[in-house]
């Protein structure tokens, strides 16, 4: 009996507490309903701000680059110049060693302070005049009627980069992080590809193309210099070596012709008159077997950097005019009346807590 008295009355309760949530809904939407002028009134107001949002709220313009990085090195094509490259005392590569710009390194390299800062000092045409990316990014033509800062009135660019003051490296470090934080961005769009896309979004729509284009040049270079500085160093010194035997080689022929010229006639018996060109002789073999082995070398050294270069090609550039993104006005209205709804439904609620806390007191 005791157990059925006190399930009846869990049930009871269970009840009246399901009925009191149901009434004070209830309760609830009647109170708005009778509060429609004001939450009408809000959601109006929520639309016109909206509608002000979208008219005021400039464009941004994307600017997007892709290009693929094919940096392989396929062994097999090499393995007929290995046994003499390595005889020569050179490396043809393809051995596995990893690089510095293995992986992700160069996604990373787009958004390092010295890439932005050569890019930021290039100059574009902008309709016709020669302007510095950072003088338009600083002092943009789409704020009519702006001075420039005080801080940054009396400062120029237009200098070496190695002879910037406190004031220049300052500015080029804070524009830095801006754009890492909200103008670049680089990615691979699939993980699986080598295929690699920097978006520049801005205001402005030439500086957005321009940018974009000039960053990727720059990096790019940058990547394929630092990629072959060796090998190019290589080819540059047996380049060098090869030139100075090929003199010596050219000095004694000549030192031949004029051994045999000193001596047109010699009497076949007196071998002392033969001496001269014979060892001048022997000299310009010992120098061509030299230059032979070195214009090898020389070879095998531009194959090296040739296998060393870097595959990197563009795919798409930023084709004006830019995809522009720009708030819809109804988008704006419609999330302005949903704003202002809420933001009325909690005002409305606000008070009436306190009103009734009020009573209570």
């Amino acid at each position: 009996m005791n157990q059925g008295n006190s399930s009846n009355k869990a049930n009871n309760s269970g009840e009246i507490a399901i009925d009191d949530i149901l009434a004070k809904i209830q309760s609830a939407i009647k109170y708005y309903r009778t509060k429609w002028p004001f939450i009408l009134i809000i959601c109006l107001i929520g639309a016109l701000l909206g509608l002000a949002y979208s008219i005021l709220k400039k464009p941004t313009y994307t600017a997007v680059c892709s290009f693929v990085l094919d940096d392989s090195k396929s062994g097999g094509g090499m393995g007929q110049y290995g046994g003499l490259a390595a005889l020569a005392g050179i490396n043809l590569g393809g051995g596995g060693g990893s690089t510095i710009f293995e992986g992700d390194n160069i996604m990373e390299l787009y958004k390092s302070r010295t890439m932005i800062e050569k890019t930021l000092l290039n100059s574009c045409n902008f309709n016709g005049k020669k302007e510095l990316l950072i003088d338009r990014f600083l002092y943009p033509p789409y704020l009519p009627g702006t001075s420039k800062d005080k801080e940054l009135k009396y400062i120029d660019f237009n200098t070496n980069s190695d002879n910037f003051s406190r004031a220049q490296d300052s500015v080029i470090t804070e524009l830095t992080g801006i754009f890492n934080e909200k103008i670049l961005t680089v990615e691979k769009p699939d993980k699986k590809l080598n295929i690699i896309a920097v978006k520049v979004v801005t205001k402005d729509e030439l500086f957005s193309k321009f940018f974009t284009e000039r960053l990727v040049q720059t990096v790019n270079d940058f990547y394929v210099q630092t990629k072959t500085k060796k090998a190019f160093q290589n080819v540059q010194i047996l380049q060098r070596q090869a030139d100075s035997v090929r003199a010596i080689l050219n000095s004694s022929i000549n030192g031949v012709a004029s051994a045999i010229d000193a001596a047109p006639n010699a009497n076949p018996e007196m071998s002392t008159l033969r001496v001269t060109s014979q060892k001048r002789q022997i000299d310009v073999q010992a120098n061509t077997a030299i230059y032979s082995q070195m214009v090898q070398n020389l070879e095998l050294a531009k194959i090296s950097l040739r296998q060393e270069i870097p595959l990197i090609q563009i795919i798409d550039k930023p084709v004006l005019p830019l995809a522009k993104n720009k708030v819809k006005k109804i988008t704006a209205i419609f999330i302005g009346i949903i704003l202002g709804f809420v933001f009325a439904i909690a005002i409305l609620s606000f008070k009436k807590i306190l009103w009734r806390l009020f009573q209570k007191g």
